[in-house]
């Protein structure tokens, strides 16, 4: 079920997506009175699942969704359309509108995709506003990825700075370091202030295990809530709403951190939960399943810390979404330029890692707050890399645009079809990567 929800929630958000980024080809191709010959959501080889034709536009939904187009007619795209092409120019065609024109048509997707974001980001900060905890207001310090053990890091640790940076929340520390190669961790421990150092070439390692998170906040463990199906061995034992667990037979276990990986080692047998219950210690026999749970949930952050919340006005939002789309612009090309290595290239992702990001039910409270956020994020980097000056990509064909546009010519047709070609290859190697590593991760 949870691989379900992940799928159509990623479908549903790659639909926005293209749709909008087509549209904002077809709209100033019909503008400049150029003849669009078809516009696909998804992708239609062989046959497609609907069409319908009106004017001079086939209209229809492919049964490969992975994305969309629309062929232009004139154009030198993917479909390589070359007997076309051999034909006298015609006025409505591509090729005999005027470069800017062309220009236009061909930015008009990415121009789309960012208004888009922009947009989604505004509208997200003016229903739900922003909502976070400062770290200053972590008061149990921090647990750390086992990773940072051997750097010199220790679970209740509170850091200050790093390089001149005063990171204001949990996320801007982990940017910090591996976006902008911030090496010098200022902390704090037992009222103590020292520094850690990391290597130069950390940002690699973090890259070749995959890691997503090198801290977060370290919480207790309340129980907030017990899963009410009779498998669970919570709901069969004497656990209650609000017991604090502090241990697991004689392991202490003060905080979550410490409690999630240590009941892994009981999976499948009896144990005694260790719980203050109303001032007093008490031992609650329970089982564990398979999995390593027992079927309890945690309170929240906000009951066990001063979160920061900003609301936002509808005209305030506008200004604040710009900057959340732009922040997450320039995080996304500083993470791109890490692609370009061994370590970074075992991170490229398909629709399995783009599945990912989304929640895994439907009835999550958050969870339309966070599949607009995530559509918001993919928005962005379909315009960037739409950008990018890559044959095949709208980025190509305005790098010969603008090149035609400064020499006054154009480069012949024989030449776009063989640029067409390469980066067509080029996408497909990367497409490929992408798969084979989503594949690995799944395995």
């Amino acid at each position: 079920m949870e691989i379900f929800v992940k799928a159509v929630s990623l479908i549903m958000s790659l639909s926005i997506l293209v749709l909008l980024h087509e549209m904002g080809h077809f709209i100033p191709a019909r503008l400049f009175k150029t003849k669009v010959e078809k516009f696909y959501l998804f992708f239609d080889p062989w046959f497609s699942l609907f069409k319908y034709k009106k004017g001079d536009t086939e209209y229809g939904i492919g049964w490969l969704p992975f994305g969309g187009y629309v062929k232009i007619a004139g154009m030198i795209d993917e479909s390589m359309d070359k007997e076309a092409m051999k034909e006298e120019p015609k006025p409505w065609e591509f090729r005999s509108k005027p470069a800017w024109q062309r220009l236009i048509i061909m930015l008009g997707g990415v121009t789309v995709n960012a208004l888009l974001a922009w947009a989604i980001y505004s509208m997200s900060l003016f229903t739900w506003g922003e909502e976070f905890l400062p770290l200053e207001n972590a008061k149990y310090g921090l647990a750390c990825d086992s990773m940072m053990y051997e750097y010199g890091f220790k679970d209740g640790d509170k850091i200050i700075a790093v390089d001149s940076v005063h990171p204001k929340e949990l996320r801007d520390v982990t940017k910090t370091i591996i976006l902008d190669g911030g090496r010098n961790v200022s902390i704090e421990r037992n009222g103590k202030d020292s520094v850690i150092v990391l290597p130069e070439d950390f940002h690699k390692r973090i890259l070749s295990e995959h890691k997503a998170m090198l801290f977060m906040p370290r919480v207790p463990f309340v129980i907030d809530s017990i899963i009410q199906i009779d498998t669970m061995p919570a709901y069969n034992s004497k656990l209650q709403k609000n017991d604090q667990i502090i241990g697991i037979n004689k392991i202490p276990t003060p905080f979550f951190q410490d409690f999630a990986p240590n009941i892994k080692k009981f999976a499948g047998k009896k144990v005694d939960i260790v719980v203050l219950r109303n001032g007093d210690t008490v031992a609650v026999s329970c089982g564990v399943t398979a999995a390593g749970t027992i079927g309890v949930g945690n309170k929240g952050l906000d009951k066990y810390f001063a979160l920061e919340k900003h609301e936002y006005t509808f005209l305030q939002s506008i200004p604040a979404g710009l900057n959340s789309a732009t922040d997450q612009l320039v995080g996304y090309v500083k993470q791109f330029k890490l692609l370009f290595s061994k370590e970074g290239a075992s991170n490229l992702g398909s629709f399995g890692t783009l599945g990912s990001l989304f929640p895994a039910s439907f009835s999550d409270a958050d969870y339309w707050f966070k599949f607009w956020n995530i559509t918001a994020l993919l928005s962005v980097i379909l315009a960037f890399m739409n950008l990018l000056p890559i044959p095949a990509l709208d980025g190509g064909h305005v790098m010969f645009l603008l090149y035609e546009m400064i020499m006054k010519k154009k480069p012949s047709e024989k030449f776009m079809e063989y640029a067409q070609m390469t980066g067509m290859i080029l996408l497909f190697g990367l497409m490929a990567l992408a798969l084979f590593n989503d594949i690995v991760r799944f395995w």
